[in-house]
C-alpha cells in the first residue's frame, strides 16, 4: 500500500526551485566575476606624454640616419681600374660616368698607378665628392652641386730646403751615410756623381770622408723626400774630389768641377752597379777590399749573383757568348782601340747581341759563376790596342769643357753652393783635374798599380763577404 510521505514532497519542490534558479545564479556569478576583475585593474593615467614623445622624435631619428655620408679611401691595386672600383663598393657607375665628362679631367681621373689613393664620400652610393692626388703639387676635387658634379685642381706647394752632411767611412758609405742622417738614395747619389773617378766598389778606405749639399723636399712642413745632390766633396785614399751642379740654359742637368770641367768621362771606373751588398770591405787587408782578385788580365768584382753589370761606355757589341774560362761573355768596342770584356755572368740583359750599340751605364748582364769560377763574380778586363789596362789607374778623356761665355755664369751660380763645403787645400800635382791634397792627417795615397801580370786563366774567387779568402797578385 502506497503511503504519501510530507520529507519526500519538500524534497521534491525544492529540487524544483534549484533547478529554475540554477539559471540566475550562474549569471549572478559571472557578473560578479567581472566586477571584481573591473575593480582589481588599475585606472589608467589620462594622459601617458612619454609615448607620444618617442613616437615623436623616432621620425627626424630615422630622417638623420637616411642623409649620412659615408668616406672611404680606397688604395689602388694592380690592374684597378675606376669601375672595378665603384662596382666593389657598390657605388652608383651613373655618377662615375657623370664625372668623366666634366672637362678636362678624364686622363687625371683614370690614370692610376698602384698605391694611389681615392677618398671617395657617398650617400647609399651615391657620390659626393671624390678626391685624389694627380701629382705630388696637385689634388683633383669633384664635389656633387645643385646643378650636377664641379671639378678643381687644388695646388699642393711643395718647399725645398738644403742641407749639408758630413761622414766619415769606417766600414761601408752606406753605414757612414746612415750615421750622418743621410738617406741610401742620397748616398747613392754621390757614387754617380764621382763613377767616372772613384771605383766605389774596390778603391773606398777606411777614414774616406765626404761631405753632400743636397735638396730635401717638405710640403705642409711634412719631410716628404730627398731631392738632388748640389754639391758634394768625397775624399778617397787622400785625394780630394769636388764637384758642383749646373743647370745649363737648355735645361740640362750636370755636374763638373769648380772649374768648369765635366765630372763625365769616356768611361766609368767599375762596371758593377753599386749597391749596398757590393760597398762592404775589410779595412783589416793591406787593400781593404773583400773579395778581390786583381791580378793576371783585369779586376774581379765579387758580387751576389744577379748584380747588374754596366756598361763602361758608349760601345758595340762584338761578342756576346761563351768563351772558355771566361764563361758567359761580353766585348763591347769603345773605339777602334779601346775595348772592354765582360765574363762569367750568369746571364745577359735582353736585346744584348752582336751588334747592338749600349750605351754607359745601361745594364748589359748579370753577375754570375759561369766558366772557371768557384763563386760569382764579375771579371772584367780594360784593353787599349789589345794590350791589358788598369781600369782603375787608366787615364779616361773627359767631355766637353763648358763654353767661355758660359763659365762666368756658371761660377755665379755655383759659387755659393760651392762655400757649403769644408774648404780644401789644393795642392800642385794632384792627380786628375778634381783632385787636391787632404788636410794633414788623411792616409797617403798608395803607389797606383801600372800593370798586371798575367799568371793563370782565374784566380778562384768567394761569394762570401764574412771571410778572408780572396787573394790578390799584383806585380
Amino acid at each position: 500500500m502506497h503511503r504519501n510521505n510530507p520529507n519526500s514532497k519538500i524534497s521534491l519542490a525544492f529540487k524544483e526551485l534549484i533547478k529554475r534558479l540554477a539559471p540566475y545564479a550562474v549569471a549572478l556569478s559571472a557578473a560578479l566575476i567581472l566586477w571584481q576583475a573591473t575593480r582589481d585593474t588599475p585606472t589608467p593615467a589620462a594622459p601617458v606624454p612619454a609615448p607620444m614623445v618617442a613616437v615623436q622624435a623616432r621620425a627626424p631619428v630615422i630622417a638623420q640616419e637616411a642623409s649620412i655620408a659615408s668616406t672611404i679611401e680606397v688604395i689602388v691595386a694592380r690592374n684597378d681600374t675606376l669601375e672595378a672600383i665603384f662596382h666593389r663598393m657598390a657605388l652608383d657607375k651613373a655618377d662615375l660616368a657623370a664625372i668623366r665628362q666634366l672637362p678636362g679631367i678624364r686622363q687625371s681621373l683614370d690614370l692610376l698607378k698602384p698605391g694611389d689613393a681615392i677618398k671617395l664620400t657617398h650617400t647609399g652610393g651615391g657620390i659626393t665628392e671624390l678626391t685624389r692626388k694627380v701629382s705630388e703639387t696637385q689634388t683633383l676635387k669633384v664635389v656633387r652641386a645643385d646643378e650636377g658634379f664641379a671639378a678643381k685642381m687644388i695646388d699642393n706647394p711643395i718647399e725645398t730646403r738644403i742641407r749639408t752632411a758630413t761622414a766619415t767611412i769606417d766600414s761601408s758609405l752606406f753605414q757612414a751615410a746612415e750615421a750622418a742622417d743621410v738617406s741610401d738614395s742620397v748616398a747613392l747619389k754621390l757614387a754617380d756623381v764621382f763613377a767616372w773617378d772613384i771605383d766605389f766598389v774596390l778603391d773606398i778606405r777606411e777614414g774616406d770622408r765626404f761631405t753632400a749639399v743636397y735638396q730635401q723636399v717638405y710640403q705642409d712642413g711634412k719631410y716628404l723626400r730627398d731631392g738632388e745632390v748640389l754639391a758634394a766633396e768625397f775624399v778617397n785614399n787622400g785625394k780630394v774630389y769636388r764637384a758642383v751642379r749646373f743647370v745649363a740654359d737648355t735645361g740640362s742637368a750636370g755636374y763638373y768641377t769648380p772649374d768648369g770641367l765635366p765630372m763625365r768621362k769616356a768611361f766609368l771606373r767599375a762596371p758593377v752597379e753599386f749597391t749596398r751588398v757590393s760597398s762592404v770591405f775589410n779595412p783589416h787587408r793591406k787593400h781593404p777590399i773583400l773579395n778581390l782578385i786583381r791580378g793576371h788580365m783585369g779586376t774581379d768584382y765579387a758580387a751576389p749573383t744577379g748584380t747588374p753589370v754596366r756598361a763602361a761606355g758608349d760601345a758595340r757589341v762584338s761578342f756576346a757568348g761563351r768563351r772558355g774560362g771566361y764563361g758567359n761573355a761580353l766585348v763591347l768596342a769603345h773605339s777602334s782601340s779601346v775595348s772592354t770584356l765582360y765574363g762569367h755572368m750568369s746571364r745577359f740583359a735582353r736585346n744584348i747581341r752582336v751588334g747592338t750599340h749600349v750605351e754607359q751605364g745601361q745594364v748589359i748582364g748579370y753577375v754570375g759563376m759561369t766558366g772557371l769560377a768557384t763563386g760569382p763574380h764579375l771579371h772584367y778586363e780594360y784593353l787599349v790596342n789589345g794590350e791589358h789596362k788598369n781600369p782603375q789607374t787608366v787615364h779616361l778623356p773627359g767631355a766637353e769643357p763648358l763654353h767661355a761665355q758660359v763659365l762666368e755664369n756658371f761660377r755665379l751660380v755655383t759659387a755659393p753652393l760651392l762655400a757649403q763645403l769644408l774648404p780644401v787645400q789644393s795642392a800642385p800635382g794632384a792627380a786628375g783635374p778634381l783632385a787636391a791634397e787632404a788636410p794633414a792627417g788623411a792616409p797617403a795615397a798608395e803607389t797606383p798599380v801600372s800593370a798586371f801580370s798575367v799568371s793563370s786563366v782565374l784566380h778562384d774567387s768567394t761569394a762570401g763577404f764574412g771571410d778572408d779568402r780572396s787573394r790578390i797578385s799584383i806585380n
